[in-house]
């Protein structure tokens, strides 16, 4: 479809400056890139349409009146019939030379097919794109907010590569805080005496960190104790080591150290089960003083002030607008003490990273809370003089809840991914043996992990980020409908039919001849929803939106699923039509498993 689109604008191109000429309107030519193309409104009128709208004021003629003058000056093309369908110019293509052509496409180029545009280049080439995902407390495990942070970030990572990008993945890691101390010390109150590590009670040890902190709370509130005695002194002391961290002690470094290490080395185990990697990790206990000399220096320049207090800010009231009383908006960057506030490490972080590799965009994956902590970020980098600052975007994604409501890990009720995951797990096994199919798989346990993974991945994936979302496990699980598991029984049935057809002695035929036999409804819709695929990764690419993908490859599928149920391979009563059906379906297994890979949904070929 790709090449169909290049050489549809070519011949629109002509037939528009043909048109200039003959009306004598005084413009410049069009070039064929300037021309838009896309599937046409009706199928029955058409395969792809170029609206008109564009000309209109310029010929001074309503739209329909330039489509019927265009299409009169396009004379015959091989490509296919062209005709004027209201403001449109549309075009039937010529079924065989498309079909053979998109085909061809997607077998020569394989795991690569989608990353090439209509004019055949990747669009992203030349865009260095760094991106910021995950960043995870080191206090307690992976949570099922950061499944979604995490499954955007690797997606539209995996999105923006296939599109020509390069693409560089970080990882800040927040190690460092009042609440890394609340772990610390629960651990110092209740296992340090006993000797308990993770390994010595056999569990991961970000669950060993992250139990160390539920303790802490319930210490605090007198929970942890019989009788029940509330602690608050406990807070004070949480905030003390802090302080003595900051001052280097080296008791409270070397716990911290090890406490840490149990954490991170827990995230990473989860990261690689996932299928999430990074390219650089940052820990904010390297990073969290950096920034405070930019600030001294803009102070210098008059980019911030030193308000009455001390402390210095910068008026971001034309970027938040007036407060409620219709006073200025200010952000304090250093306190009156001189010492750095959260963001003031964010711009120290930010610079670093443009000097560690010169992006020229940085995405952060973060939650719609921090959406006015990354206006006002982005435009102090402005202010400062960063010419990169305008391609910072925030990738802001809603909330995911359960039915029973928000996670508070304070109360040892987050959904940890660990847990999610193992629980999926144990569902999909449990439907593989009541499906009878265990006997069936060489080994169930990686496919149920396969399928849970692609379950929750595609879930997570399908709603455009911005929106909120409640995830439920049972729906995500569903072999029927828009899920993963739905998505890979499909990849899994193709595979299927292709070695059966194997057994039946039917060989794959991509001669024109074979092609030019596809010519039913549902073959040709499914030819034309595999060319399409380029650009849906281009739209995704550019939208930073995985569910372009995914709305995208369930269409595929059902698209598939319908093509089965009319076209027979096997019984199709002649060898070069079985032939050519056993070839497109081969091509829809490839665009499938590549749109799948791009969507962290694991491909089976059996299940």
């Amino acid at each position: 479809m790709a090449d169909s689109k290049v050489e549809f604008k070519e011949i629109i191109a002509k037939g528009v400056n043909e048109f200039i000429k003959k009306n004598g309107i005084q413009t410049d030519a069009v070039s064929a890139e300037s021309i838009v193309v896309q599937a046409a409104p009706n199928p029955q009128m058409g395969d792809l349409g170029s609206p008109m709208f564009a000309f209109a004021k310029t010929f001074r003629m309503a739209p329909p009146q330039i489509a019927s003058g265009v299409t009169e000056l396009t004379g015959e093309t091989k490509l296919g019939k062209i005709l004027a369908v209201g403001p449109y110019v549309n075009i039937k293509l010529n079924k065989t030379d498309a079909a053979s052509s998109i085909l061809n496409t997607i077998t020569k180029q394989k795991e690569n097919y989608g990353s090439f545009n209509q004019e055949g280049k990747k669009p992203l080439t030349g865009r260095k794109v760094m991106i910021e995902f995950s960043s995870p407390n080191t206090n307690k495990p992976l949570h099922l907010g950061h499944v979604r942070n995490d499954a955007l970030g690797e997606s539209v990572s995996r999105i923006l590569k296939a599109a020509g990008a390069d693409v560089y993945k970080v990882d800040l890691i927040n190690n460092r805080g009042v609440h890394i101390c609340k772990s610390m010390l629960a651990y110092k109150l209740f296992h340090e005496e006993k000797g308990e590590t993770p390994q010595s009670l056999g569990m991961k040890g970000d669950h060993f960190v992250g139990q160390c902190y539920v303790e802490f709370d319930k210490y605090l509130k007198g929970e942890k104790d019989k009788p029940e005695t509330a602690h608050p002194e406990a807070a004070e002391q949480a905030e003390e080591m802090l302080v003595q961290w900051e001052k280097g002690d080296k008791e409270v470094h070397a716990l911290w150290e090890k406490m840490n290490e149990w954490d991170f080395e827990g995230v990473k185990q989860t990261y690689d089960r996932t299928g999430i990697s990074f390219d650089k990790y940052y820990f904010e206990s390297e990073t969290y003083l950096k920034g405070k000399d930019e600030i001294l220096k803009g102070l210098e320049k008059g980019v911030f002030f030193k308000a009455d207090d001390g402390s210095v800010r910068i008026d971001v009231t034309d970027v938040v607008g007036k407060g409620k009383d219709g006073e200025n908006q200010e952000k304090v960057l250093l306190r009156k003490d001189g010492t750095s506030v959260y963001i003031t490490q964010d711009i120290g972080t930010a610079i670093s990273r443009h000097d560690d590799w010169a992006f020229n965009q940085l995405v952060y994956v973060v939650a719609s809370e921090q959406n006015y902590h990354f206006k006002i970020l982005f435009h102090i980098l402005k202010k400062l003089g960063f010419d990169w600052a305008d391609k910072l975007y925030h990738l802001s994604y809603g909330m995911v809840n359960l039915p029973s409501g928000r996670m508070k890990s304070r109360e040892g009720t987050v959904v940890d991914a660990d847990d999610l995951i193992d629980s999926l797990h144990e569902d999909a096994l449990q439907a593989i043996k009541e499906r009878g199919r265990d006997s069936e798989l060489k080994d169930t346990d990686e496919v149920a992990e396969k399928i849970a993974l692609g379950a929750l991945h595609y879930y997570m994936l399908q709603a455009t980020p911005i929106k909120d979302m409640l995830f439920n496990p049972a729906e995500s699980l569903n072999f029927n409908g828009n899920t993963g598991p739905y998505l890979q029984y499909m990849g899994a049935r193709i595979n299927s039919i292709l070695d059966k057809a194997k057994e039946n002695g039917i060989s794959m035929d991509s001669s024109e001849e074979a092609v030019s036999l596809l010519t039913s409804e549902d073959e040709w819709t499914l030819v034309k929803q595999l060319g399409d695929y380029p650009s849906v990764i281009e739209k995704a690419a550019e939208n930073l939106d995985p569910s372009m993908v995914i709305g995208y490859v369930y269409e595929t599928a059902k698209d598939f699923s319908k093509f089965y149920q009319t076209c027979s391979i096997v019984n199709a009563g002649d060898a070069k039509l079985a032939g050519a059906r056993l070839y497109l379906a081969q091509c829809t297994l490839q665009v499938i498993k590549n749109a799948m890979n791009l969507v962290l949904v694991p491909y089976l070929e059996k299940m």
